[in-house]
C-alpha cells in the first residue's frame, strides 16, 4: 500500500506541474506593442558556465510592408565566479526566413545565415556590436557586466507575412575572466515572461518527464506486491 502511494503521490505532481514555455514565440498585427523577455545561460564545450549569464527584452514596436520592427534591451547580469565578461552580439531564428535585416543602437551591425559559435550551427540572423565577418562579434564593444544596451532591430521579408516566428535565442560572450580556461562562450535564451497573445509553446520539462515514469514504475511494483495479498485471501480453488 506505501508504494502504492508513493506511485500515486509522483503521478499526481506530473499532473499538477505546470508546462515550461519553449523558446520561440509567435507574433502578428494584434500583438504590436507587446514584448517578452529572456535569461540566457552560459557555456563552451558543451558544459554550462556559472555565473556567466545574460538577459534580454524584445519589444515588436511595429508591421509595416514587408517590416517587423523591435525595440530591443539586452544586459550582461554576469556574476561570480566570473568576474568579467562581455556580450559581443545576439542572434534568433526567424519563420518565415528573413531576407534583410538592420539595426541601431548598441549592436547596430547585422549578418544573415552564419554560424554561431560554440557548436550552435547556422542562425538566420544575429546583431553584433562590431562590423566583422561572423556573427561572433569582436573590436572591443557590446556590454560589460552589469551594463544594458538598447536600440531597434527591423526584420525584412519577401512579401507581407501574417505572422513571425522567432525561436532558439543565443548570445555571445567574450573577454571572459575568472573561468580557468574559458575567454568566449556562447548562451542559450529561454522565455521567462511574454506579453503577446502567443508567449511561447507549452512544452514538458525533462524533469516532468522522469516523474512521470516514475510514477508508471511505482503504480507497477505496487501492483505486483499486492498480487501475493490477493492469493493468500482467496487461495485458488483445488
Amino acid at each position: 500500500m506505501r508504494n502504492f502511494a508513493i506511485g500515486l503521490a509522483a503521478l499526481a505532481s506530473v499532473a499538477f506541474a505546470a508546462p515550461a514555455m519553449a523558446d520561440q514565440i509567435t507574433l502578428g498585427s494584434g500583438d504590436i506593442g507587446s514584448s517578452f523577455t529572456l535569461d540566457y545561460n552560459g557555456f563552451s564545450s558543451g558544459t554550462n558556465i556559472d555565473g556567466l549569464t545574460g538577459a534580454a527584452t524584445f519589444k515588436l514596436t511595429g508591421i509595416s510592408g514587408n517590416d517587423y520592427t523591435f525595440d530591443y534591451s539586452v544586459t550582461n547580469t554576469s556574476s561570480a565566479p566570473v568576474t568579467g565578461s562581455r556580450i559581443s552580439s545576439f542572434a534568433f531564428n526567424t519563420d518565415p526566413t528573413i531576407t534583410s535585416a538592420s539595426s541601431t543602437g548598441a549592436f547596430s551591425y547585422t549578418t544573415l545565415d552564419s554560424t554561431y559559435p560554440n557548436g550552435i550551427g547556422t542562425v538566420d540572423v544575429c546583431f553584433k556590436d562590431a562590423a566583422t565577418g561572423s556573427c561572433a562579434g569582436g573590436g572591443g564593444g557590446g556590454l560589460d557586466m552589469g551594463q544594458t544596451g538598447t536600440g531597434s532591430f527591423t526584420l525584412s521579408f519577401s512579401q507581407p507575412v501574417s505572422s513571425l516566428t522567432l525561436s532558439d535565442f543565443y548570445v555571445r560572450y567574450q573577454s571572459i575572466t575568472g573561468v580557468p580556461g574559458i575567454t568566449s562562450a556562447s548562451g542559450s535564451g529561454t522565455i521567462t515572461t511574454s506579453s503577446s497573445s502567443s508567449g511561447g509553446t507549452p512544452v514538458p520539462e525533462p524533469g516532468m518527464l522522469g516523474l512521470f515514469g516514475l510514477g508508471i514504475i511505482g503504480l507497477a511494483l505496487a501492483r505486483r506486491r499486492r498480487a501475493p495479498a490477493r492469493q493468500e485471501l482467496h487461495p485458488a480453488a483445488a
